[in-house]
């Protein structure tokens, strides 16, 4: 009896995400929003429960129960912000975090400042996203401009110059051809003897 029937059957089924990368994005960019600000909440905290600690000389955090968030966003500030993050492309997403989290990193800000961080990032990615695009843009334009002037055209189309076969009449050449041939070359130098007397 064989075993590969149980084996196909115990496998789950693999399931496509029913979400849109847009939709991905903007969940993504606001759970990190989220916990940068809680984050930043506790540190707010932790600082003034050590500057209790040192004017009071006594710590009392042990009986304390953890705080609920204290800060929350306005449903128009969060309804801005979704927005903003909606523009972002999935490629940009990564980067916009790591910038976002080194400056939350250099500023140490409180918690209300975090949304104003956050957006200003977000307007970074944006413009340059623009940026990018707006070279793309130029890129593609200039590959597929038609070629128009000999200036710059491609060296294979301009008309071959030959020095044989040429249906061009240059003024060499009808000087050339009302004077008669020389005994040398036209590019060489004429040597001759020095004749004794």
């Amino acid at each position: 009896m064989s075993l590969i029937p149980w084996l196909w059957w115990t496998q789950t089924p693999s399931r496509l995400s029913s979400r849109s990368p847009a939709e991905m994005v903007l969940e993504t960019l606001m759970m990190e929003l989220a916990g940068q600000m809680r984050e930043a909440e506790k540190q707010q905290q932790e600082r003034s429960s050590a500057l209790r600690k040192v004017c009071t000389g006594v710590d009392y955090s042990w009986l304390a129960r953890p705080a609920r968030p204290a800060y929350d966003l306005s449903p128009a500030e969060r309804l801005q912000l979704e927005d903003v993050c909606a523009k972002i492309h999935p490629s940009y997403c990564g980067p916009a975090i790591l910038r976002f989290r080194q400056l939350v990193a250099e500023q140490e800000p409180e918690v209300q400042e975090v949304s104003r961080l956050f957006h200003s990032v977000l307007q970074e990615v944006l413009e340059k996203m623009r940026q990018e695009e707006a070279a793309h843009k130029l890129t593609r334009q200039w590959s597929l401009r038609p070629r128009g002037s000999l200036a710059l055209a491609p060296f294979k189309t301009r008309a071959r110059i030959s020095p044989f076969a040429s249906d061009i009449r240059t003024i060499s050449e009808d000087v050339e051809r009302d004077t008669r041939p020389p005994p040398r070359t036209w590019s060489m130098p004429e040597f001759r003897a020095l004749q004794e007397d």
